[in-house]
């Protein structure tokens, strides 16, 4: 050992490891070390943060932004239209009820209308004549009169109700003054029963022509018979005025699909386990939408003119399609 000035130099011992520094520290000393450390960090990440936010608070504001989220889905549900009917809740029934295409078909009140308009005409026709009377003329009918079954519209109608009976009459007439010979010297007696007979078969087609106008009534139609009128009417309603029959016309198509789809919607609202409908309601949604979207790039006019007419938001046709 060496003497120096006020200062002793002995051998440094080696530095232990923290494998050797656990093994000889006492375990008292090594948790007061641990919980002082805990502290100090607890104190630090305390003293960060200001103010102090508990848990209950924390979770109060979480549960506030998700009310609020929820609140603002919903009011963007109700103001997006709806993808099968097309119109946004609770304007439905006053969107539907003005448009062209509803104003074609075939509705329940009109049928009672009409109903009540032939009660009254046969109370006031059966006294002077003795028979029912047939179906209405065209001119006493119009255009909005509700016309008869099977497709017979007003040239038809008119055909069967006001012609026939009187071509009828007269055919029989003449044949019947063939048989008798119109060259004999009884001409006068002949006329006169002829024109008897003319007046009774003339009577005789009239009550076959009432007949079958009851026959013809749509309101004895069944539900195949009322879809094939309302079909009609709508190829009626949306073609061009030069082509009343135009079956192909862009309009007149999404016009046909957007009936069979509310009349599917309809059906579906009362049996909701028919899959089948269900996929099949699917696919007409999507045609309809492909056939408006084709419109819209084809003539813009066109097509925000047929979407009015057909009772349907924008909306339902350009966004995302989720049926």
């Amino acid at each position: 050992m060496k003497m120096f000035h006020g200062k002793v130099d002995m051998p440094c011992p080696r530095e232990p490891s923290t494998r050797h520094f656990l093994a000889w520290v006492p375990l008292e000393i090594t948790e007061t070390r641990e919980t002082s450390r805990a502290a100090a960090t607890f104190a630090s990440s305390s003293s960060t943060f200001a103010p102090f936010h508990t848990s209950a608070v924390v979770s109060a504001s979480a549960k506030s932004a998700r009310k609020r989220q929820a609140q603002l889905r919903k009011a963007a549900a109700a103001a997006r239209p709806h993808v099968v009917l097309g119109t946004v809740a609770g304007d439905d029934d006053a969107k539907w009820a003005n448009c062209d295409l509803a104003r074609a078909l075939v509705r329940p009140e009109e049928l009672e209308q009409r109903q009540q308009q032939q009660q009254e005409e046969e109370e006031e026709d059966a006294p002077a004549q003795g028979v029912s009377s047939p179906s209405p003329s065209p001119s006493e009918t119009g255009p909005g009169s509700l016309p008869l079954a099977f497709g017979i519209r007003e040239r038809e109608r008119r055909m069967l109700f006001e012609h026939l009976p009187l071509l009828s009459a007269d055919m029989s007439t003449r044949r019947e003054m063939n048989a008798m010979g119109r060259g004999s010297g009884t001409a006068g007696g002949n006329v006169e029963e002829m024109a008897a007979h003319h007046e009774a078969e003339t009577a005789a087609g009239v009550a076959q022509a009432s007949v079958l106008a009851k026959l013809v009534d749509l309101r004895n139609a069944n539900a195949a018979g009322i879809a094939f009128e309302n079909r009609r009417r709508v190829v009626e309603a949306f073609s061009e005025p030069g082509k009343p029959d135009d079956t192909g016309r862009t309009e007149v198509q999404a016009a046909l699909l957007t009936l069979q789809i509310r009349n599917l919607w309809k059906h579906l609202s009362q049996f909701k386990r028919d899959v089948a409908n269900r996929r099949s309601l699917r696919r007409l949604v999507h045609q309809r939408a492909k056939l408006l979207k084709y419109l819209k790039r084809a003539d813009r006019d066109r097509y925000e003119r047929v979407l009015e007419r057909l009772g349907l938001e924008p909306g339902a046709i350009e966004s995302e399609l989720v049926v």
